[in-house]
């Protein structure tokens, strides 16, 4: 199933997020103030990301995606590489029971190629394993970057075309939004309704770049490991302040719900 546009439509509002999505960023830098080696930060990382699953249940919210690891991270040392990996099949391990017992569904979506065949089969079997949960779906991106995804969703769309159009990509202009969309990496998913970046960086770092375009974006300077439910309550007010318009004017959502 995918799920168009928010571009296209108004979606339905809610007062909580449907689809929150994280930048899970300042491992390093909360271990370093406490003199502690880099992986300490990455491992207590792990446990932020238990209490903001627990949280995002409790609240309602159906779609959580963490930015575990992009594209970009393998220009870090290959000693801190192996220890996220390392850090990456343990989590997997030890974490994929209670989450099915708990209803929640894990995706992992990149170009997961680059991954060793132990880790792959890994996210294979987890994915199998709690594919019928319906209580949260949580996307782990690993090795993704946005212009990896519209590129592969480029590609596989063109190649979807290919049996049905002498020319597609001479018949470029026919193409849609939606067309292109249902090929990206998370066309299981509605687009985030609220973006989190940690931390205290502010940018997007090449992050779902075609989802979040109407996305609401809050950014704090907590680093990810004391980021909690008081943190994600705090985040989740800010984003029920704001007026989602999508282009419109505000005398026009006020017609639309009139009508609804």
């Amino acid at each position: 199933m995918t799920h168009s546009s928010s571009t296209q439509s108004i979606p339905h509002s809610s007062s909580v997020p449907r689809h929150v999505a994280i930048i899970m960023d300042g491992n390093g830098r909360w271990a370093t103030r406490r003199f502690l080696p880099r992986v300490a930060g990455h491992g207590k990382g792990v446990e932020a990301v238990r209490d903001v699953i627990e949280a995002c249940v409790a609240r309602g919210v159906e779609y959580l995606t963490l930015f575990a690891f992009s594209s970009e991270n393998w220009r870090r040392p290959a000693d801190e590489v192996s220890l996220l990996m390392r850090l990456f099949m343990t989590a997997l391990e030890r974490e994929v029971g209670k989450m099915h017992a708990n209803g929640i569904r894990l995706k992992v979506v990149g170009d997961l190629s680059r991954f060793d065949a132990k880790l792959q089969q890994l996210i294979a079997n987890a994915e199998r394993k709690t594919a019928g949960n319906t209580a949260l779906t949580v996307t782990i991106c690993a090795n993704y970057g946005g212009r990896w995804d519209v590129m592969q969703a480029v590609q596989k769309m063109l190649a979807a075309r290919a049996d049905a159009v002498a020319d597609p990509v001479g018949d470029a202009g026919a193409f849609s939004e939606d067309e292109l969309s249902q090929h990206l990496a998370m066309a299981y998913a509605p687009e985030p309704d609220l973006f989190i970046r940690t931390g205290g960086e502010q940018r997007i770092s090449n992050f779902l770049l075609w989802q979040l375009a109407y996305s609401e974006l809050y950014f704090t300077d907590t680093y990810w490991p004391d980021f909690g439910a008081a943190e994600l309550d705090q985040a989740i007010a800010s984003y029920q302040q704001r007026e989602r318009r999508f282009g419109r004017t505000s005398a026009q959502l006020d017609d639309k719900k009139k009508v609804s």
